[in-house]
Formats: C-alpha cells, structure tokens, sequence
C-alpha cells in the first residue's frame, strides 16, 4: 500500500470513527434513558423523562467531544505540552536528547518531511513514544526518558522510524479527533465520579443528598459503558496501524534488528512500556508505539508483544525472551554504553556531483512518496552530515533562522539583489538585510543542490518558535524578496511558497487539516499552468523541447483532453492559482499528478540532481513529500 492508497484509507477510517462514534453515542443515550426512566419516570412522566434525558445526554457528549477537539486544535505542541512533554532545544548538552536530534533529523530528510518538534516525557522511566499533530508542519514527536536511556541509536531509530510512519500516512490527525471523541463518549463517568465526591461532601438533606448520589452512579455506569465502548473503538482502529507502522519502520531503516530490539526491550524491562497518570495515558493509549496501559485482547490497543517481535525475527521465542528478562532485570540496559559497545557510528555515503543526470521513471517516483527504504536512509544520513556544522547550527538558532533562509531566497542577478535588500530592509531593519546576505555567499559556496532543502526544513521546527507578530512580518518578506521583480527561479518561488504553508499550518493546524476529493477533470487549467512552467524551467532555451515535456505531463494525467502548451505570461508567478486547487486534490488523483510532473521534468527519461531537487520541492508545498534518492535500481 503506498501513500496514496493510505491516505484513501485514512479518509475512509475517519467515516468509520464516525459511525463507530454514532453507535456509541446510541447506546450511551439508550442506557441512560432506561436508567433514568426506572428511577424517575413513573407514570405519565415517561415520555418527557426521556426526551429530556436524550436531549442532555446528546448535548454533553457533543459538547464534550467538540471542546476537547477544541483544545487540541493547536496541533501536535498542544497535545505534547497537556500530557506532560518537555521541550527539547536546539543548544542541548544532554547526550540522550543530542542523540535524539540527530536520529531524528536524518529520518526527516530520508522521508521528505521538515524536522517535527522533540519532546521528552522526563518523568517516564517506561519505553515509549508517540508523534501527534494534524499534518506533518505542525508534527511532533514525544519520548520518554526511558526509552532515551535503555535504547541504544538502531533501537531508537526504529522507534522513531515507527512514529515518522504515522507522521507519514495521515495517523496522526485521525488519531487527535479520536482523542476528541472518546472523551466525549466518557463525559459520563467523568461527570458522575465529580458528582459523588460533590455529594458526598454535602451538607444538605438526607434524601437531596441520597437523589444526588443516585444521579452520580447512574452517570458512572452510562460512563463505564461508554469507556466500555471508547476502548473497543480505539483497540479497532490502532492495532492494524501499528503492525502497519512496525513494517514501514523496518523497511525504513534497513534493518530489524533495531526495531525488534526495541521491543524485546519493552518485553524484558522491569518497566515495560507502561506509563504513569491513568486518566492521561487513557486518552493517548492508541498513539503510543507500546502498549500505554498493560490492557490484552479485546481492549489492547497493540498487538501482542511477542507476536510483534516473531513478526520482525520468526525464530524468537518466549524462552528467549524469559532470559532476556532475566538478563535486563538483574543489569538494565544503557542505550549509549551499548553504542559505544557496537560502534554504531560508521562511513556515510557521499552524494551524487551536482551534474549527475538521474534515470527515473513517474511510477518509480510516485511510488516513492511518504515510502522511504534503506537507501534513503543512507542518503539522508550523506546529506546530514555532508550540511557544514556552522550552518546546521544556524538552522537550530531562534535568532539565526530567519537571515539563513532569506539568504536561501536571495537570487544572483545584481539588480534583483539590490530590490531583495531594499525589500527586506524596509520590512525587518537593515540589520536581517546585513545578517541575509552575509549568508547568501557561504550558502552558494557551500550547498549541493541536495542539501537545499534539507537545509530549510531542519530549520522549520525552529522557525515555528517564533511569535506570531513576528512571522507576519517574515512571511511578508518572504513574499517581497521573492517577487522582487518578478524574476524569480522556480525554485526560489516554490521555496517561499513552501515556507507559507509550513508557518500558515503551524499557526492553525487545526483549519488547514483536510484529505482533498477533487478530481483532475475540475483542475484542468491549473494541471496546464504548473506543467507548463516545470517545462519550460528544464527547458528555458528550447520552445519545441519544452512543448514536447509538457505534454508527456499532460498524457498522464489528462489524457482524453486537449490543452494546448501556453507558458503564461507572468512566468513562476502563475502558480500562485494552482496550489490550493491542486492541494484539494483526491489522495489517488495527486498520485497522478506527481507522476505528470515527473514525466514532464524528465521526458527524455533522465532528470538532473537540480530538476529533482526542484520536483521535490514542488510535492513538498502540494504535501506529497518524496525522499532524497530518486534513482532507484
């Protein structure tokens, strides 16, 4: 199953939790009704008893449902912060949280996807961890301490790959309307366990005190069942996902040694994967990569730890596994002496010369979405590593974020840069303009097209710190120094569109959350605008050569039409009509596209490092992220 084909099924979950939501909801107002109705609706009473029961008992879990969304609506840092997260900056000195940066930031470049937030549950001594968000701008990822200090960097990785799956596959927002609708299926018992200790404080008369207490259990039982029913809901949709996720980490990192490890781990460690703060860890249970609250069978939200060990290594077994525990509760493990042990850091792979033409094909690519291998992997970690510290390090800073990447948009022709300077001067102050081109040289000395965008999704998380005011104004820039005079290279353009929609989802995460269902037929104009601009960017000299790559993109995705090659007018600028329209597209229609977008970049069968990384970046705004390495074998 690709990324395409996840995405239509996360769209189809998300009809299924309604239904699911509805039943539950029927129920509940069924329970609560007869319960009522026996205690207080003799007589003629019978009808008004229980239209007035249903009607409260709809409105508090609707109501309910909709405030806990509500507040949740600030994405993947909300959820982190309200269950405990704690930050990790970029300046760390901890080992543990650096090791953490790092196996994070060369699973963000393997999969195409800008740097999620980190967060570490300090107090958790438990092997665990989860990624929460709407979308993969305003993702985060959230560690417990220890996971940080048992696992060693492959066991971590395959944690982390695991959680990136999610990130990937649009988990994570289905995964945040859960949270919403379970807690409004358990309002009940909330309301009623309030209701008891209220009562049983009361001093008022013995029977308003007895109706009272009576009101309260009935609440707690229509409660019960609700969490009856919630825990049922969530061990439906999360157990699949998760042996979904384990293969996709293991087909990620190129191995299964660090994900099984992982797991024995959580098996054989006195501490599991169990987390503390019931009420908490019961409504992220169906998040986290371990079993949260120790349930089995029909309420697990994982499936058995054993089975998902045998289905990474077939021949473990549960004596294995005995002595393991053994092993580990008599000397827990300690993840970096374990490191130091096995030599985990080793060569990286060096990157292609930036004249390398690539042989691709658009299936091959399309199949590459969201679909990271070992290759990728390795490619990552070349990119990571081949980044100049200084500049990473810029990428990490509050305050250096925003002149490096500015610096990134900055074009060569010298009356361009004077308007670009004048541009960012006048909005953010001559020292951002001092600051920007000062970098502007270092960056075009320094950067292979490949580490372009790497570069500036590293940065994004950092970026996203910053107060809204202030990236108001930034976003303003942005948009004046790339249309300083409408000469603009398609790839300044697409990175300046990339960084509105990375800071436009982080500000609302909720609002911009959606799967599209459009289809290429409504879109035809803006399928002709965007392949038209992509081949005349290969192009930029040969009319009848970008003629003939357009229309290899316009075969695949339309065609039975005839649009004829117009290359607009306005050059790049056009595209400011096409993203929303083509981001709305239907999750099997965007596959489509990203394969005539390939075909038009590399008609004559081969691309350059620069069309790819150009090709990349375009998906990365339309939310179809493809990994660093595109040749396949």
């Amino acid at each position: 199953m690709n990324f395409f084909e996840h995405q239509a099924k996360a769209r189809r979950t998300s009809t299924r939790l309604v239904l699911l939501f509805a039943l539950a909801v029927l129920a509940i107002v069924a329970v609560m009704d007869l319960v009522m109705l026996a205690v207080f609706g003799g007589g003629g009473n019978a009808g008004g008893v229980l239209v007035f029961t249903t009607l409260v008992t709809l409105a508090v879990i609707g109501g309910a449902s909709m405030y806990r969304i509500a507040s949740l609506r600030g994405g993947g840092e909300a959820v982190a912060l309200q269950f405990g997260g704690t930050p990790v900056s970029g300046d760390t000195t901890d080992r543990y949280l650096q090791r953490l940066r790092n196996v994070v930031e060369e699973i963000a470049i393997a999969s195409g996807v800008p740097m999620p937030g980190l967060y570490v549950l300090e107090h958790e001594s438990a092997i665990n961890a989860f990624a929460a968000g709407y979308s993969p701008s305003d993702a985060v990822i959230a560690v417990t301490r220890g996971a940080l200090e048992k696992l060693n960097r492959d066991e971590l990785q395959g944690v982390i790959a695991h959680e990136f799956s999610h990130i990937l596959n649009g988990d994570m927002r289905l995964n945040i309307r859960l949270i919403g609708v379970l807690f409004g299926i358990m309002v009940m018992g909330i309301i009623g366990r309030r209701l008891m200790l209220h009562g049983g404080m009361s001093r008022n008369s013995r029977d308003g005190v007895v109706v009272f207490l009576m009101v309260a259990l009935v609440a707690i039982v229509v409660g019960y069942v609700g969490l009856l029913f919630g825990r049922m809901i969530k061990a439906g949709i999360s157990r699949t996902r998760e042996s979904l996720a384990d293969a996709s980490a293991v087909q990620f990192t190129r191995q299964t040694a660090g994900l099984a490890g992982a797991l024995k781990k959580i098996a054989g460690v006195y501490e599991g994967s169990r987390l503390g703060g019931a009420a908490e860890t019961e409504e992220i249970s169906h998040m986290l990569f371990g079993e949260g609250m120790g349930f089995s069978g029909l309420f697990a939200t994982h499936p058995p730890i054993l089975k998902r060990i045998q289905a990474l290594e077939p021949g473990f077994n549960a004596a294995q596994l005995e002595r393991l525990q053994a092993q580990w509760r008599a000397a827990p493990p300690n993840g970096l002496q374990e490191d130091a042990r096995m030599g985990l850091a080793g060569a990286h792979d060096a990157l292609p010369a930036a004249a390398t033409r690539l042989n691709v094909t658009p299936a091959m690519v399309s199949a590459q979405v969201a679909q990271p291998e070992s290759d990728d992997y390795r490619r990552a970690d070349a990119i990571v590593h081949s980044i100049p510290d200084a500049l990473r390090e810029l990428a990490r800073d509050r305050e250096q974020v925003m002149p490096l990447l500015l610096a990134m948009l900055l074009g060569s022709d010298q009356a361009v840069l004077g308007k670009q300077r004048i541009e960012i001067a006048s909005r953010m102050g001559n020292e951002m303009a001092e600051a920007a081109f000062a970098l502007r040289g270092t960056l075009g000395q320094a950067l292979h097209p490949m580490q372009r965008l790497p570069l500036a999704s590293l940065s994004f998380q950092v970026l996203r710190l910053r107060p809204r005011p202030q990236l108001d104004v930034f976003m303003d820039t942005v948009a004046a120094t790339v249309n300083a005079d409408g000469q603009v290279s398609l790839f300044e353009y697409c990175l300046g569109q990339l960084l509105r929609v990375q800071v436009r989802e982080s500000l609302d995460p909720g609002r911009y959350a959606h799967f599209g269902r459009r289809k290429p037929g409504n879109v035809k104009q803006e399928f002709a605008t965007l392949l038209a601009v992509v081949a005349k960017a290969g192009n930029p000299d040969d009319q009848a050569e970008a003629q003939r790559a357009y229309l290899a993109g316009m075969q695949r995705v339309l065609p039975r039409d005839h649009v004829p090659y117009a290359p607009p007018a306005e050059g790049v600028l056009a595209l400011d009509a096409v993203w929303e329209p083509l981001d709305a597209l239907d999750p099997l229609a965007k596959q489509v596209m990203v394969e005539a977008i390939t075909a038009a970049a590399s008609h004559d069968g081969r691309i350059s490092v620069a069309e790819a990384e150009l090709l990349r970046t375009i998906c990365a705004v339309l939310h179809c992220p493809l990994p660093p390495m595109l040749e396949r074998a």
